[in-house]
């Protein structure tokens, strides 16, 4: 089954790449691997505002993180072209934001990597993975992650 085969199969829509925040690129290529900067959770089209542990529970930061997954995909179809052409996810950063007294980054994150497994299948799916609680992310952002892929 292709990459948009499963995409529409969940019943998602890839979004068009986001206009950067401030001075970056949304994307970097270097020969077979492409590196996506840090994409906001969104919720409606605005930022998903908000920090685990205080306003926000587990289970709707891994929503958030889901999210941040679907633009992620987004962007690394405008970088490769074919998200058929992805020959791995190498590695995500997640960057929640959280009380010093939140332990389950981990959790919320899963809710990204879950996704990209279920879409690239558990070969190319799987990846290396880090999940940070940090104090605040930018626009008050509730996640933050960025990811590598390695391309054909």
């Amino acid at each position: 089954m292709s990459v948009y085969d499963k995409l529409s199969q969940l019943g998602i829509t890839l979004p068009p790449v986001s206009v950067p925040a401030a001075a970056y690129v949304p994307f970097v290529r270097t020969g077979n691997l492409v590196f996506l900067s840090g994409h906001l959770a969104k919720k409606d089209g605005k930022v998903w505002v908000g920090q685990l542990g205080v306003n926000i529970e587990t289970a709707e930061g891994k929503q958030a993180a889901r999210a941040v997954a679907i633009d992620l995909l987004g962007t690394l179809h405008a970088a490769v072209g074919d998200l058929n052409k992805v020959t791995r996810i190498v590695k995500l950063m997640s960057l929640v934001n959280s009380t010093g007294s939140f332990t389950e980054q981990h959790l919320v994150t899963n809710g990204a990597s879950e996704l990209i497994a279920e879409v690239f299948g558990s070969e190319k799916g799987a990846h290396a993975r880090s999940a940070f609680g940090v104090a605040q992310v930018p626009m008050g952002a509730c996640v933050e992650i960025e990811m590598i892929a390695e391309v054909g």
